[in-house]
């Protein structure tokens, strides 16, 4: 089944070629090639075999319609494609053949190839991660002190800034990078231990070939093999849900500011985007959806990985086999997501009067909490809020700002000056230490970019 139609809005193109088919066979025939080099450093096979074996292991001589069929009756993918290879081999050296996946299982090198692939997968998060820190230090910088309303519980709070709620979303990116750099090493780590683990095909050479095979593929060599041992894998599938869930929180956010009744944040214009086919004025968060999308699916396929780590003895059956598309799955879900945002905070389009217009809808009860510190601080917390309170209800009951009944209230005019009045009902001096979370988010992720 062709994804062409989602692909392009889903999934970020350079991650899609790497789990594609062509590049899960390369894998699998970079630990090959590899396994031969490793073998002839130690002296298990000879030096002339290992040239027939590379020269075979190129993914583009390969007929994928006959490897799927294959797979159907094989149970993996790495038995039909080391036939496939030894058959290729042995066309034209019929020794070399003899020395093909010489030791190994079919998980190595499926395990093994997907660590490559991953590799590559990795890169691409980190650079694009990079990127997107980067627009959000730049952006959260810009509206440092650009205010708007808080937001709890979807009602309006107290005042917060733009700079800040895009600050929050700098800090998460930052941690993610740092977690991403700390689990690399855990993460591509060498597949290889033969039947059940223990390398016995090899006899005394295994512990040699191992050491040659994980530096051929610049892999960490880990305590045993992994067969049935999925932490790594899980611990990367749950790095890149928080990934998700991340974005998805942008997502969230973005598409809220977007909507009509507050028309503060919007994704930035393009021709044809956003669109409705039939209401022409539409201007849809498009960008948004994708990323609110990527955080609904990628906690299915976290828990389809943490599914699957209680696997059976030494080899599983039907657990390993249930990471297979998952795993990719979420890579591309997550590297689709960050295409977008990409597309998005570099370009956010921001209506600063909007936000400032909306500050206004309660008339002045959103800083209601500031004149109630500022009053407690001559008449007591108690009798300050219920003060204010009973302030409030009335501008509400009479439909007035909330400025004309404390300066029209005795006790409170007693107290507070009509300039400290006007002062503690400015959006812009009740904003706390929002400027000083911005600079700590940009500081931490310049610290971690150098």
């Amino acid at each position: 089944m062709s994804n062409q139609l989602f692909d392009a809005y889903f999934t970020a193109p350079a991650m899609r070629a790497i789990f594609c088919d062509v590049g899960r066979v390369q894998g699998m025939l970079d630990f090959e090639a590899a396994l031969a080099r490793a073998e002839a450093r130690v002296g298990l096979i000879p030096a002339e075999a290992v040239a027939p074996i590379e020269a075979a292991c190129k993914a583009e001589l390969y007929d994928y319609p006959a490897l799927a069929q294959a797979i159907a009756t094989a149970g993996n993918s790495a038995i039909p494609l080391v036939k496939a290879l030894g058959k290729r081999i042995a066309a034209t050296d019929p020794e070399a053949e003899r020395y093909v996946h010489l030791g190994a299982t079919s998980q190595d090198a499926m395990d093994s190839g997907l660590v490559l692939q991953l590799r590559s997968a990795i890169g691409l998060l980190e650079s694009d991660l990079a990127k997107l820190a980067d627009a959000l230090a730049a952006q959260a910088e810009r509206h440092i002190d650009t205010p708007l309303a808080g937001r709890t519980w979807l009602q309006q709070a107290t005042p917060v800034t733009l700079g800040m709620k895009l600050a929050g979303v700098l800090g998460a990116v930052t941690r993610h990078r740092q977690r991403l750099s700390e689990l690399k090493p855990r993460l591509l780590s060498l597949q290889f231990g033969g039947a059940s683990g223990s390398l016995a095909a090899l006899g005394e050479a295994g512990w040699a070939v191992s050491g040659a095979l994980a530096q051929e593929l610049e892999l960490t060599l880990p305590e045993q093999p992994w067969h049935t041992q999925r932490d790594r894998l899980v611990e990367f599938a749950s790095l890149l849900g928080m990934i998700a869930g991340s974005l998805g929180k942008l997502g969230r956010d973005l598409s809220l500011l977007m909507q009509t009744e507050a028309g503060e944040v919007f994704e930035p214009s393009a021709p044809g985007k956003g669109g409705s086919s039939t209401m022409p004025h539409k201007r849809n968060p498009v960008s948004a959806a994708v990323l609110i999308g990527a955080a609904t699916r990628a906690p299915g396929l976290v828990a389809t990985m943490f599914s699957a780590m209680p696997q059976e003895h030494e080899r599983s059956l039907g657990l390993w086999h249930a990471e297979w598309d998952t795993l990719p799955e979420l890579c591309c879900l997550v590297s689709g997501a960050l295409q977008q945002a990409l597309l998005v905070v570099p370009g956010l389009e921001v209506d600063a009067a909007r936000m400032r217009a909306n500050l206004e809808l309660t008339q002045g009860l959103v800083l209601a909490e500031a004149v109630s510190i500022a009053l407690a601080q001559k008449i007591g917390r108690d009798a300050a809020h219920h003060l204010i309170e009973q302030c409030c209800k009335q501008a509400v009951r009479e439909g007035v700002h909330l400025r004309a009944v404390l300066g029209a209230n005795a006790e409170v005019s007693a107290q507070l000056s009509a300039a400290e009045l006007d002062r503690l009902l400015d959006a812009a001096h009740y904003l706390g230490q929002a400027r000083r979370w911005v600079e700590r988010a940009v500081a931490e992720h310049t610290q971690f970019s150098r």
